[in-house]
């Protein structure tokens, strides 16, 4: 009974997170698409608006995992979001009024910087509200492939009719009403057992969780290689531009039964095995992507959408949770975003770009796909090292 009531009780604060999981990937298919668009329009070269789409993952690599510490120190987790949320929505703002290259510059950056720790204090929020049942963090994020899919239709055509500067004021009041939703989450810091300096240091000497980082990085360097070059290459094979939007609109849908179903695959698996077969299921989709002559077959490797980002981001959530030592949840999860969706995905861009003019869409994928494979064996055998030497591998042993 007393387990009945404990969920009765969380009801209300999972549907708040599912309202703002919905709200923040609804606020980025507003904009995300858009800024490279939005940065031609101003006229900026091709270098220029490289160098701008850049910095945000670089940000990301610093900004999430200094701003979850910072949350994780002063205990004030839900203000710390709040400002970061008010300060993202703030600097969409002025960048929408900017249109000089070089002023552009520090405004994404405070840009990123503000936007960078949102979803790992959001994740860290919702694990700490799940309690004994984090296993279900996929059926809290599954929203956000839901508010991505319904709002980027409707925020397609009404850019497309009233112009490129709806999609800022888009982001801006889909934000606000994610910014409303936050402070109907209750957060509950976890009683710290020992100084915050000391279970850092415990966490970034901690061998498994940096092996597993290393895992992380080659994954998410892999999966920026199939985001940013995807329409390239697309386009490369003569796909038409609605067979690039349906391939998109295939993606989202994928990750549906991935985010719903991940709570069986994670007790079946755990989070390590997870991450393992979702880095498997690139190598198969990269490779895929490189023998592919026609375009309309692309729409059936983006069915694996859901098995690689999707699996990669539930299990690298629930790893995180799992490694920190109590505490240090939002340290944990800014470390695995700002890896995830900083470095590796920086990494992969530049390295992806290099391969793609030297030798083809193909060959990149296929190179991409040899070095997720051995960054999987490496991973495999350090793992088996571990085990060997007998290394802590969760906060129990910490």
């Amino acid at each position: 009974m007393a387990g009945t009531h404990n969920m009765v009780a969380k009801q209300p604060s999972l549907v708040w997170s599912k309202a703002f999981y919905f709200c923040f990937y609804a606020a980025g298919a507003a904009l995300m698409p858009f800024l490279v668009l939005y940065y031609e329009s101003l006229g900026l070269s091709g270098r220029q608006i490289g160098f701008l789409a850049g910095i945000s993952p670089l940000v990301s690599l610093v900004g999430a995992p200094l701003w979850g510490g910072l949350a994780d120190i002063t205990r004030r987790h839900k203000l710390i979001w709040t400002i970061a949320i008010a300060g993202a929505i703030s600097m969409a703002l002025v960048l929408s009024q900017v249109s000089v290259f070089l002023l552009l510059i520090p405004v994404v950056i405070v840009y990123a910087l503000f936007a960078a720790p949102i979803i790992p204090l959001a994740d860290n929020a919702v694990m700490a509200l799940l309690g004994d049942r984090k296993n279900q963090y996929g059926r809290q994020r599954i929203w956000g492939a839901v508010g991505w899919g319904v709002a980027a239709p409707f925020i397609g055509q009404l850019i497309e009719s009233q112009g490129l500067q709806w999609a800022f004021w888009g982001y801006a009041g889909i934000m606000f009403v994610g910014l409303l939703v936050v402070q109907q989450i209750p957060f509950h810091p976890v009683s710290v057992q020992v100084p915050f300096w000391r279970g850092a240091r415990t966490l970034l000497s901690n061998r498994a969780w940096l092996v597993f980082l290393l895992l992380v990085f080659f994954g998410g360097a892999g999966q920026a290689g199939i985001h940013n070059y995807l329409f390239l290459y697309m386009n490369e094979l003569g796909a038409s531009k609605m067979l690039m939007g349906l391939s998109l609109s295939i993606a989202t849908i994928s990750e549906l039964p991935m985010f719903y179903y991940s709570d069986r695959l994670l007790a079946r698996w755990s989070a390590k095995g997870l991450f393992i077969f979702a880095t498997i299921m690139y190598v198969v989709r990269a490779l895929a992507l490189s023998y592919i002559h026609l375009p309309w077959m692309i729409l059936i490797t983006q069915l694996l959408h859901g098995l690689t980002f999707s699996a990669m981001w539930v299990a690298g959530v629930s790893y995180a949770d799992e490694i920190a030592p109590p505490g240090l949840g939002a340290t944990a999860q800014g470390l695995f975003s700002g890896i995830f969706m900083g470095i590796s995905a920086a990494t992969g861009a530049v390295l992806g770009g290099v391969l793609y003019q030297d030798f083809g869409g193909a060959i990149m994928y296929r190179t991409m796909a040899i070095a997720v494979a051995v960054s999987i064996l490496i991973f495999l055998a350090a793992q088996w090292k571990l085990n060997q030497g007998r290394l802590p591998v969760s906060r129990r042993n910490l």
